[in-house]
């Protein structure tokens, strides 16, 4: 939730092509507002409407600017992938849902171009996790056919993505927990700072080794069998109050919080019912170089590293998946993987709103 992402990115090669890249750092009104609501379960309908129509239109308009800073062609532009910002992610429910907000409608009505948006729902309507869905652009980019991969990205909540080497083996992928989403709340509540950087404030903390374990062992999501998935509404500051973090030091806070992450992401890696060779970083948890420490520490001897050795640099891998999800929508082929998210079958991902122009097709 610190910004939107902007690139501008061409499939005509192996590897996608990035060609304009940018991130645009929301306004703290609207970062505000998205983390309260995020985060608090009282939220009403009314507010998450609001702010529907409100991020739609700061998308629209960061679009726009981005186009034109850019000098872009605007008929050479195919179409617009939008994710869209996640409010509410809870499949382990009688009645699963997951809930992104940027109204689509408002950015193809500002911006004259395609959009492809809520890519998430189609696959929870077939029984999957509708998370993660970043494996399936990671198979097609960073597979290897000499040795296992794992593809870990932080964000708010951190995943992995299993490459195996026999392209007869099926990709694994799936939340392990939390990434960033904790870290940022502490950060805010006590150096009012959007982020810790580089995670130099945790790594002057110790971290409690007692609370650590009590919440490795009592939070059920950690035992849970994949494909599996989660979301900030579940690890949440409710979360780190029932856990009673508050009792300890903000610092020794934010160093438990940093091992925790370190931790149940290293078991994720652990669990595949094959080795990993190597692994690779995604996400804006490749900027907290204590968290990077720590999980190098629990994934030893395996060699760790970021996607830029890869190619892609780590900070664009996300944006590149959802522009290729949107790509398969607009090709019609499937965008998910049923042995990651655990849907009936494959399925083309997300709704089109067309431009009112002549439609472009997908060679």
């Amino acid at each position: 939730m610190d910004g939107l992402d902007l690139i501008a990115t061409e499939f005509n090669h192996i590897q996608p092509q990035l060609l304009f890249k940018k991130t645009i750092k929301y306004p703290d009104d609207l970062r505000e507002a998205l983390h309260d609501i995020a985060l608090r379960s009282s939220a009403t309908i009314n507010e998450m409407c609001s702010l529907d129509t409100l991020l739609g239109q700061f998308y629209a308009s960061t679009i726009n600017d981005f186009i034109d800073s850019n000098d872009i062609n605007r008929k050479d532009i195919v179409a617009i992938g939008s994710h869209g910002q996640t409010l509410r992610h809870n499949i382990q429910q009688k009645l699963p849902y997951t809930l992104q907000i940027g109204d689509p409608n408002i950015i193809v009505a500002k911006t004259g171009i395609t959009v492809v948006a809520d890519f998430r729902r189609r696959d929870v309507a077939l029984g999957g996790q509708g998370a993660p869905f970043a494996p399936a652009f990671h198979n097609q980019v960073f597979r290897s056919k000499e040795v296992n991969r794992a593809i870990i990205n932080i964000g708010g909540i951190a995943n992995i993505t299993f490459l195996p080497a026999n392209s007869s083996d099926q990709v694994t992928g799936f939340d392990t927990g939390p990434g960033n989403t904790l870290l940022d709340v502490i950060s805010k509540q006590y150096l009012q700072k959007n982020f810790d950087s580089n995670g130099e404030y945790a790594r002057s903390g110790n971290i409690h080794a007692a609370t650590l374990q009590t919440m490795l062992e009592q939070e059920p999501y950690f035992q849970q069998n994949f494909p599996k998935s989660t979301g900030t509404d579940h690890f949440s500051p409710d979360w780190l109050e029932r856990y009673q973090l508050d009792k300890l030091s903000p610092r020794d806070n934010m160093a438990t919080l940093v091992e925790l992450t370190a931790i149940s992401v290293s078991q994720g890696i652990r669990s595949l019912q094959s080795p990993v060779d190597e692994c690779f970083v995604c996400g804006g948890g490749v900027h907290n170089s204590y968290l990077l420490e720590r999980l190098c520490h629990h994934l030893q001897p395996l060699k760790v590293d970021t996607t830029l050795q890869l190619g892609i640099h780590p900070d664009w891998v996300e944006a590149l998946a959802f522009a290729w999800l949107a790509k398969q929508t607009l090709e019609m082929k499937a965008g998910n993987l049923p042995s990651v998210t655990n849907a009936e079958k494959f399925t083309i991902l997300g709704a089109v709103y067309f431009s009112h122009g002549k439609f472009v097709s997908v060679c």
